[in-house]
């Protein structure tokens, strides 16, 4: 997705601030070099879900998966070169 994005992971000995962190810092590094531009990318927070014990991951998987699909930006879900998911 052009502006967000969505994953679907499982934290073990970290906690999802600190991942989201490490992300955004990573991507907002790499784009301003790639970019040659200087400053923030992201904007400050993220929206989280947190799936619980017993819920079934498949439709959360399916939805993340098709969000290229419903954004206009393929056609078909194929088409889209990271589409692919262990739990599909």
């Amino acid at each position: 997705m052009p502006d967000h994005f969505h994953w679907l992971m499982q934290l073990e000995a970290d906690n999802l601030g600190r991942v989201i962190g490490a992300i955004k810092s990573r991507c907002t590094r790499k784009v301003n070099e790639f970019t040659n531009r200087n400053g923030p990318l992201w904007q400050t927070g993220y929206h989280d879900r947190a799936i619980r014990d017993g819920e079934d991951l498949l439709p959360f998987a399916r939805y993340i998966v098709a969000n290229p699909l419903r954004a206009g930006l393929v056609d078909k879900i194929g088409d889209y070169p990271l589409w692919d998911a262990c739990w599909l």
